[in-house]
């Protein structure tokens, strides 16, 4: 127990003590004070609501340290996150429960406003705005969960590769919805793995994120496993890039090596086509003159004459082999001035459109009624529609649909040809051999292989491209696209040269 003199003194030193005491009730009456009224400017606070003598408000302060110690029962410091410890000299800092002569339960709250306090808090607020502006000016997407898998780090690129906002991440969001199926899981077990960076660190670990969308994205993860002050995991972190531009570059690159090496074979096989067409030519030439002469000049029994057509039949169909061979190694004369493309596709379609295999095939036209010119051999421009044409004819079997379509491209700068059919398709392990010499689905003794392939180096040498694709049992569409002569220089309406 105290003495007297002793309570005197400690009275003295809280009268001296240049911080704010208040002790209140369970309802928020003052019942004593020291240092507080000078402040307010009122004779007594005693019997009022600290609420409502210092800040004037109705209830108790949302972050009111009384609060917390009537809800808890022990002492409480106030949320010192909040920031209004700099801005209002009458924070109560910090409240402790006990009992009064009577029995009752009351608080004391302190306002120790201590500039050493405020020092650090102010210290604390900007490193964490360091660490914020840091996380936030990342190249690449920054994610941190907790143990439970709670984002609590989303920084503005992750929202702008996941398409996820960042409140909605922050608020709403588990880890878990980041990677595509079980891949969380997978990635906290190799966290705690030495595969992959040792324990507790995961490099260069490529997996599926989901988007927002539900669109799959490949990335490369660095993941870390954040520990606490005891060496407990409390949550992990990881840094992810999105690999969808340079796989997108690599498959460009791949598909151009591809293309130069179908060039540099085409090349080959066109020189050695060229040196085998003209070694034929001339045996091909004295045999069909021959048997010309033969049914010309000489009375024949019949089984002669069948004999003779039959050869004068396969060596016609050996010339036209070997003028398919010179047509793929380039060795005709090009005639090349500006073409109307729906021109070009009239022409042919006039030169087909009565053999018995179109008889009961329809087709369409959608050909934009002004065209740009291409600079082309309407010859050669002839021989790449009409192939395609037949082609699809004869998938069909000689009965279908067979559409074409004529447009500007989209960049103003080519002329875009499609012609689809409603044929079965092209299985697609022979899709990408389509436009390869001598390659061939048809039956021995209808085709040579060489018929695409000489449509390929025909588009190719009018600096155009031509791809193929199809759906097995709902047909295959050609589309070829050829630089216009230039943007200024337009095709007439077609009608006019129909």
């Amino acid at each position: 127990m105290r003495t007297d003199k002793e309570r005197n003194l400690l009275l003295k030193a809280l009268d001296t003590f240049n911080r704010k005491i208040v002790v209140i009730s369970k309802d928020f009456r003052i019942l004593a004070s020291a240092g507080v009224d000078e402040l307010v400017g009122a004779r007594s606070s005693s019997g009022k609501q600290c609420h409502k003598l210092f800040y004037h408000r109705p209830e108790p302060c949302e972050n009111c340290p009384a609060k917390k110690v009537l809800a808890s029962g022990k002492p409480s410091l106030r949320d010192l996150s909040t920031g209004t410890l700099s801005k209002q000299k009458r924070a109560c800092l910090y409240a402790y429960p006990f009992k009064d002569d009577d029995g009752q339960d009351v608080f004391t709250i302190f306002n120790f406003e201590l500039p050493a306090l405020e020092g650090l808090e102010e210290e604390l607020r900007r490193a964490n705005s360091f660490l914020y502006n840091l996380l936030q000016s990342a190249c690449d997407p920054v994610i941190a969960s907790d143990k439970k898998g709670k984002i609590i780090i989303f920084n503005d690129e992750a929202a702008k590769v996941t398409g996820h906002t960042v409140q909605a991440a922050l608020d709403h969001l588990n880890i878990t919805a980041i990677y595509e199926g079980d891949g969380a899981r997978e990635v906290m077990r190799h966290l705690r793995s030495e595969d992959h960076g040792g324990a507790g660190k995961l490099k260069k670990y490529h997996i599926n994120a989901v988007g927002k969308e539900g669109q799959r994205i490949p990335i490369s993860l660095y993941a870390s496993i954040i520990y606490d002050e005891d060496g407990n995991e409390c949550g992990s972190i990881g840094f992810f890039h999105d690999l969808r531009e340079r796989i997108h570059i690599q498959n460009k690159l791949e598909k151009t090596q591809l293309q130069l090496i179908q060039s540099e074979k085409m090349a080959s096989l066109g020189k050695l086509s060229a040196g085998v067409a003209h070694q034929l030519n001339n045996p091909l030439g004295g045999i069909i003159l021959y048997s010309q002469l033969m049914l010309e000049d000489y009375d024949l029994e019949d089984n002669a004459r069948e004999d003779l057509y039959r050869i004068l039949k396969d060596a016609q169909r050996c010339r036209d082999t070997v003028k398919e061979l010179l047509e793929f190694a380039r060795q005709t004369r090009q005639f090349m001035k500006p073409q109307n493309i729906n021109m070009a596709i009239d022409r042919t379609l006039y030169l087909i459109k009565n053999q018995t295999l179109f008889h009961n095939i329809t087709i369409r036209k959608k050909m934009a009624p002004f065209i740009p010119m291409v600079m082309a051999d309407a010859q050669q421009l002839g021989h790449v529609f009409m192939n395609i044409i037949i082609n699809a004819a004869q998938a069909m079997e000689g009965s279908g649909t067979i559409t074409i379509v004529t447009r500007e491209s989209a960049a103003k700068d080519r002329v875009t040809i499609e012609i689809s059919d409603t044929g079965p398709g092209i299985p697609e392990e022979n899709l990408e051999h389509i436009f390869e010499p001598f390659y061939t689905t048809k039956e021995e003794g209808k085709g040579t292989g060489l018929g695409l392939s000489v449509v390929y180096g025909i588009i190719e040498n009018h600096g155009g491209t031509i791809v193929a694709r199809s759906v097995p049992g709902r047909g295959s569409t050609f589309t070829i696209e050829i630089p216009i002569v230039n943007e200024t220089e337009k095709g007439v309406e077609h009608a006019e040269h129909a």
